[in-house]
């Protein structure tokens, strides 16, 4: 009987455009496409959130970071949360995580504490590797980018290199049994270390700009012009996107990879993504943050599946990071579990023109709870539906864009009237796609927004339903509130004693109960 395999890979703050086979940009990554020669690549990928750790909880819970407590950096996932490991170690899977991680409510670098359901044998946070560094000079030496400028640094040296090593460590010692591999690479996010060739691959490269760094911010969001004053460019035309490190980086990490596909079994099935982009000047923005344009939310993302199609492009729907754990639980032919917020995606691998969710969200909170900067608290959330994309920016204004007339993003259609049905309509999906993934932030404040004149009218008890969770193999079903027996609907409207009807004795009360309102 054929093994069940599945490799994981990811890199981190690599754009779908750095990889060549989406967009020759004159960035060198021939092992991804490669690996897109032998299998699909998927034209929109979106991730769930802009920022390393809610992105990561997006891949591997299958709930919004809003859903599973991890919504900024530094974050936790909550104590009711699994993991696709934890899943797929309770049903017979072996499991092994590798590499950054980021969802424990540490500091960057991890508490070094393997989770449930990973194997500790090959748990290699960011927090192992610089405990396995000898002195603190040389700690501090890994995090400078400007080593670079003294001395060559030795492959070995890198986090990078060191997890690929465990990887194939791995896939080795495990060739003969099913098993679930994460391979995160925190490459080709800074500190940019990397050996000889790829350190000096790029002293003299220009990045290629694109019609989005002309973006004046007129009819924009306000944040976005505050974010702007940042580090303004005022002439454009003299503005170069140069940054040696970052993008040799980017050829190193995709080295990296290469060595991790070549030594996987010939039959198993491997996922490559990254977490997010990076803005590199669109829309006179830079880094990450509250903002869902391609620059920084669409990704490179790779299927290769045993008896998968193969060179092909799939082009049909735009995909995200939410369909991933579902996606895995399918292979594997696990049951997909009611909690998660995506669909499956497998047949999509198999056939180009198979249909995918036609809509998910993009959301951000803030950049990191320990942070003060960044902008702070900015509450978005972006239905990506076809190739439109609403945005509610809470604290600031809305946006709208039609992706296939204007893909650089630069027109805000908010205010347009040409499209006040199609964004009315994206508003009411969003609105009940927050409700349906019980948002903590959800409330009237999102449907009364400016531009929507039909806006019900603000309410304080809002929709007057209750949300909560599925229950599953994890947890005792939950009770109800208001009676004490057990939950037979997870949604449904709150009954309060102050909400019963009168009846004449008590036992027509306690039968309408149990006939209307915990139903």
């Amino acid at each position: 009987m054929m093994k069940k395999q599945f490799i994981f890979i990811m890199t981190d703050t690599q754009r779908w455009d750095m990889v060549n086979c989406y967009k020759n940009t004159g960035l060198s990554t021939p092992c991804l496409d490669a690996l897109a020669a032998s299998g699909v690549r998927y034209e929109r990928a979106y991730t769930t959130q802009p920022v390393c750790g809610p992105a990561r909880a997006g891949l591997f819970t299958g709930l919004y970071p809003s859903s599973c407590g991890s919504w900024a950096n530094c974050m936790p996932l909550g104590d009711n949360v699994h993991t696709i490991g934890q899943r797929l170690h309770d049903n017979g899977i072996h499991t092994a995580y590798i590499g950054k991680w980021h969802l424990d409510g540490g500091d960057y670098f991890g508490n070094g504490r393997c989770p449930d359901g990973w194997d500790p044998e090959y748990w290699y946070d960011m927090r192992r590797y610089l405990e396995e560094l000898p002195d603190d000079r040389t700690r501090i030496k890994s995090r400078l980018p400007q080593s670079m400028d003294y001395e060559d640094i030795a492959p070995e040296f890198t986090y990078g290199w060191r997890v690929m090593k465990r990887a194939l460590d791995f896939i080795e010692k495990h060739k003969d049994e099913d098993y679930f591999l994460v391979v995160s690479f925190d490459e080709p996010h800074g500190p940019f270390l990397c050996p000889q060739p790829y350190a000096s691959m790029y002293k003299d490269y220009e990045f290629p700009k694109s019609p989005a760094v002309y973006d004046t911010l007129e009819g924009k969001p306000i944040h976005q012009k505050i974010w702007a004053a940042q580090k303004p460019h005022p002439d454009r035309e003299k503005f170069k996107i140069k940054n040696k490190y970052y993008f040799g980086c980017n050829s190193y990490a995709d080295s990296l990879i290469g060595k991790v596909v070549d030594a996987a079994p010939a039959d198993a099935a491997i996922m490559y993504t990254s977490d997010h982009g990076d803005l590199l000047g669109s829309h006179c923005l830079f880094a990450k943050g509250p903002a869902a344009y391609d620059d920084v939310a669409r990704i490179p993302f790779i299927v290769r599946m045993p008896g998968g199609l193969e060179g092909e492009v799939y082009d049909r729907a735009p995909v995200s990071h939410i369909n991933v754990c579902p996606t895995v639980m399918e292979y594997f032919d696990l049951p997909i579990p009611k909690q998660f917020e995506g669909g499956s995606i497998l047949r999509t691998a198999f056939d180009k023109n198979a249909p995918a969710d036609d809509s998910f969200l993009i959301e951000f909170g803030r950049f990191e709870v320990d942070h003060d900067n960044y902008g702070g608290l900015q509450l978005m959330r972006c239905l990506v539906k076809g190739k439109m994309k609403l945005v509610l920016n809470l604290l600031s204004d809305d946006e709208l864009y039609d992706t296939e007339k204007d893909p650089y993003e630069c027109k805000n259609l908010i205010g347009d009237p040409e499209y006040a049905a199609v964004r009315d309509e994206m508003h009411d999906e969003l609105l009940e796609r927050m409700n349906r993934n019980r948002d903590p932030f959800r409330a009237y404040y999102w449907e009364t927004r400016p531009w929507r004149r039909d806006a019900r009218e603000a309410s304080w008890f809002y929709t007057g339903w209750t949300r909560q969770r599925e229950n599953e193999e994890y947890e005792p079903r939950q009770l109800d509130y208001a009676t004490g027996l057990v939950m037979t609907n997870a949604q449904r409207p709150k009954v309060s004693a102050a909400g019963f009807p009168k009846f004449s004795h008590l036992d027509e009360l306690l039968a309408w109960i149990e006939k209307d309102a915990v139903k």
